[in-house]
């Protein structure tokens, strides 16, 4: 009875000892809806690929930056822009820039594809606020290749996982100037929420 009894704890032993090798399973990614005048857009965001990019995004989502801006840049067969301006076209105020975290997420596969978001940037690598874009077409000029100039590209960060139609409607809306901005809407289209999905 004791060599039973001996033999089961062994047992119990080795599957607690297994039970303790298989990794935590991954976190769900967070998601954020958009919901906008053309219908709404669900994104996924990676913050186990992009970090710093993907908790900054997520603050601006929490802060409600994003409600009442507009998509500001729509050019079909390239991206969607938004996150910087309302409808009468005044820049919102932004936080400090966040450091170009490309390499890192290009190297955990994330690329700039149909349907996957990006930081929008000026030349300056490291000056992503709170603009992001959609990709409407697979941008592979857009992916990091190397710390120059032309190679830095733009930090992905998520993706499109429901709506992808409402996008594909935006990117066919008329557009124009507004003052010195091109590709503006005609008709702005307006995030009228971005919000957590629980």
């Amino acid at each position: 009875m004791m060599h039973v009894t001996r033999r089961f704890a062994a047992i119990l032993v080795a599957a607690c000892g297994f039970a303790a090798a298989v990794p935590a399973m991954a976190q769900e990614a967070p998601k954020v809806k958009f919901a906008t005048s053309m219908g709404d857009i669900v994104v996924e965001v990676y913050p186990d690929k992009a970090p710093r990019t993907a908790a900054n995004f997520l603050q601006y989502v929490k802060d409600g930056h994003y409600n009442g801006t507009i998509f500001h840049r729509v050019i079909d067969g390239f991206m969607i822009q938004g996150g910087g301006f309302d409808a009468g076209m005044n820049e919102k105020k932004t936080r400090p820039p966040i450091a170009h975290e490309g390499a890192e997420s290009s190297a955990k596969g994330l690329k700039n594809q149909v349907g996957y978001l990006a930081m929008a940037r000026t030349p300056d690598p490291n000056s992503a606020s709170a603009q992001f874009f959609i990709n409407v077409k697979d941008n592979e000029r857009l992916n990091y290749s190397a710390p120059t100039a032309s190679g830095w590209g733009y930090t992905v960060f998520g993706k499109v996982v429901s709506g992808m139609d409402v996008v594909n409607k935006i990117k066919a809306v008329p557009t124009g100037n507004a003052g010195m901005h091109q590709n503006v809407p005609v008709t702005p289209v307006v995030v009228t929420s971005a919000t957590l999905v629980k």
